[in-house]
């Protein structure tokens, strides 16, 4: 793609915003406030408030680095092809420059105002996502979701440390679920719009070793991610609030993941469970993350007390 300026529209600042992807930044501010409101010990308001807005921060720019190094397999794909760059309405320079901007404030602001810890594990996010996954998994490997899936996993163990300045055993639980959940929920949107990821070449699963292994791994990581989900009540990390809602939400993903492995897709079919598990592994990640919450306001004390 040229970066000539006659072929740029004026810049606004919504597209900046895109960059960030609001959607998906969404979920990993999400999941990293609650990370941090189910740690144990104390933190002031207004440093938990900057903790969360150092983990969007560095999201973003992640989200606009991997915008950056993907604007042309974005421009093949129609469901990415109105993104800002593909789109016309941003130079690469200018989203590479905004990426590196908002990641390095992130790790920065992070370690000076929170803990050098949270800061190291969120600069190690970024990286994982800039890095490891679009520029050396993405394209090489139908496993990039699988090993990539590390760095959505990051947020609730960053929100977790930026209170307990420690690792242990529960943030790395809130890690494990995030990262067997990444599977099913993406394989699940691949298999709906793997003819986009054909056309660019980027080998998804589907693509590489078929909807039938794809369906199988599906249900075999939806199977796993029930003993992780609970995983924190087993441990007594959480209480019954938590541990109720992690085995009904697991077994109704588990419901929804088997007719999907146990199909077989034609022509021209609507794909309804496949967009229907999709749809519902995002509120469970949602559900789940918010009855950790829950059961810390049940069980436990505040973290602001």
């Amino acid at each position: 793609m040229s970066d000539s300026p006659a072929l740029y529209l004026p810049t606004d600042w919504r597209d900046f915003l895109s960059l960030t992807k609001p959607r998906v930044m969404s979920l990993v501010i999400f999941t990293g406030l609650c990370g941090l409101l189910a740690a144990p010990g104390y933190i002031h308001p207004l440093i938990a408030f900057t903790a969360v807005l150092c983990i969007a921060m560095g999201a973003g720019g992640a989200a606009a680095l991997n915008q950056w190094w993907e604007a042309d397999i974005d421009a093949g794909m129609k469901r990415t092809s109105g993104r800002p760059i593909p789109g016309g309405r941003l130079r690469k320079d200018d989203a590479r420059d905004f990426g590196i901007l908002l990641s390095g404030a992130s790790v920065m602001v992070m370690g000076v105002a929170v803990n050098w810890l949270a800061a190291i594990i969120l600069a190690i996010s970024i990286v994982y996502y800039a890095v490891v996954y679009t520029i050396w998994l993405k394209p090489r490997t139908p496993q990039n979701i699988v090993i990539g899936g590390g760095a959505g996993a990051f947020p609730p163990m960053i929100g977790w440390v930026a209170v307990t300045g420690d690792v242990t055993l529960m943030p790395v639980l809130l890690f494990a679920i995030i990262f067997f959940w990444t599977p099913p929920h993406f394989w699940a949107l691949a298999l709906f719009v793997q003819t986009d990821y054909a056309k660019v070449g980027i080998p998804m699963m589907p693509v590489v070793k078929g909807e039938a292994s794809t369906r199988r791994q599906i249900l075999a990581y939806a199977i796993l991610l029930l003993p992780i989900a609970a995983a924190p009540w087993f441990i007594g990390g959480t209480g019954a609030v938590y541990g109720g809602a992690a085995v009904l939400l697991s077994l109704v993903f588990l419901a929804l993941a088997a007719p999907v492995a146990l199909r077989r897709a034609e022509a021209g079919d609507s794909m309804k469970p496949e967009k229907r598990l999709f749809a519902f592994s995002v509120l469970y990640l949602f559900a789940l993350f918010a009855a950790l919450v829950a059961d810390r306001a049940v069980y436990g004390q505040g973290i602001f007390a």
